[in-house]
């Protein structure tokens, strides 16, 4: 299994984007989606430092709110 984890594109330099997700800053090779026109503010979904794919802001918060479920969950546990 793959973990994808969305983040936005600050800026675009050739097949690099400068990309954020919840304060974390990441350069992301976008050679796999060369045909997309990604521009700044798009969302990527990005695994081991390539985006696969351009997904919408809504499916991108809907993954960050699932991600936060599962780590305070995590956290309960080790402190229960």
């Amino acid at each position: 299994m793959c973990l994808g984890i969305p983040m936005q594109i600050k800026g675009i330099d050739g097949f690099v984007a400068h990309c954020e997700a919840k304060g974390v800053r990441r350069d992301v090779n976008l050679f796999l989606l060369q045909e997309a026109n990604l521009q700044p503010g798009d969302y990527v979904l990005v695994h081991v430092g390539y985006a696969l794919q351009k997904i919408s802001e809504a499916h991108a918060r809907s993954a960050w709110e699932l991600f936060d479920k599962i780590l305070q969950s995590e956290a309960e546990q080790y402190h229960a």
